[in-house]
């Protein structure tokens, strides 16, 4: 089934919440959703960015979607022509646009991946894959925990692949534990259709501190993602948001929600001044993907130990712009054997695997 296929598979009614269209763009994979009333009429749209920014604003996963739908969204008629279609894509800077008839009835999609090319960025990816991995023992005991295999592919892998299908082919990994044997796997890229190259750390110098390691510096905008991270975040659309912010450092973050077991008692002095039942709380955790300007290593020393955490500060210190991207995509930091499990479940259950 191709992409053009997909769309009816991206419709929501207007009164599903943010929770539900987050489930769509994730298992359509299409970065829209599309809003309908009871007869079909087109209302509207939803995309990545529209949940992120609602995100940002204080909304939660159960939520209305009315606050965030693009009522204004592009649309074309079937008669179209396939390259005035590119052209509106390229002019209204605009993946996918949605197709109606004279009614406002929903017919369609058009994609930008199933009528452009992909584009080839110049953008590195470092990735840091140096780690023990103590926490998965016994299988890291005798493997570095990048090799550790999900649905029959090291974990790295599952990065590297993803990022090349984005149209990034340069990488460079940092290594030290048993890094012998991630040289030995993934070699100099070829067999994989990249380039790679690698940073050998003496000792663990952190998820930012191998970046002082760089002979050659990245001379644009480069991405730096942790070994242990399986995400659909895409990639690309993480650097053209740190171009658009012109930011200095942006670290993707992911919502996490927590239901407090127990009803809460608001308190002043002696007397009670609410209660909520059950409340969530949520806050956002470091996701492990960032995006760097270059001008962000000066604040680094050779050879010293530094996590990425830090270096966010350095730059927020230095008066440097530094912004935050939520990712509502699967995300998984593989730290322990059940986040291991689980990725391997969730993998095979998206490969469309029992």
């Amino acid at each position: 089934m191709t992409k053009l296929e997909l769309w009816s598979k991206a419709i929501l009614p207007i009164n599903a919440t943010i929770e539900q269209a987050i489930q769509v763009l994730n298992d359509v994979a299409l970065k829209i959703v599309l809003i309908t009333d009871d007869k079909g009429i087109f209302l509207g749209t939803i995309s990545d960015g529209d949940i992120r920014r609602g995100l940002l604003k204080g909304l939660h996963l159960l939520s209305s979607i009315e606050s965030v739908i693009h009522r204004e969204a592009l649309t074309v008629t079937s008669d179209l022509p396939r390259d005035q279609v590119v052209k509106l894509m390229t002019a209204y800077k605009v993946q996918q646009i949605p197709i109606i008839d004279e009614r406002k009835l929903l017919t369609g999609l058009h994609v930008w991946d199933e009528v452009a090319p992909t584009s080839v960025r110049s953008n590195i990816m470092i990735i840091m894959a140096g780690g023990k991995g103590t926490r998965l023992h016994p299988q890291t005991i005798e493997c570095p925990k990048p090799l550790v295999k999900i649905a029959g592919k090291p974990i790295l892998q599952h990065t590297l692949e993803r990022a090349k299908a984005e149209g990034i082919s340069h990488f460079i990994l940092a290594i030290h534990y048993l890094g012998h044997m991630i040289e030995d796997y993934f070699g100099n890229g070829e067999k994989f259709g990249v380039r790679i190259e690698y940073l050998r750390e003496l000792t663990p110098l952190g998820t930012a501190g191998a970046l002082s390691l760089l002979e050659s510096p990245p001379t644009s905008v480069f991405l730096v993602t942790n070994g242990d991270v399986i995400t659909g975040a895409r990639f690309g659309e993480i650097l053209d948001f740190h171009d658009r912010q012109g930011a200095m450092g942006t670290m993707a973050v992911h919502l996490h929600e927590y239901q407090n077991p127990f009803g809460v008692v608001q308190i002043e002095g002696f007397e009670i001044s609410g209660y909520e039942e059950k409340p969530i709380l949520q806050s956002y955790v470091n996701a492990g993907v960032y995006a760097l300007n270059p001008d962000c290593l000066k604040l680094l020393k050779k050879a010293e130990h530094c996590d990425m955490p830090e270096l966010f500060e350095k730059m927020r210190k230095n008066s440097n712009r530094i912004v935050a991207y939520p990712i509502h995509e699967h995300w998984l930091d593989i730290g322990r054997p059940d986040d291991l499990q689980k990725a391997i479940s969730e993998t095979q259950k998206r490969n469309g695997h029992s």
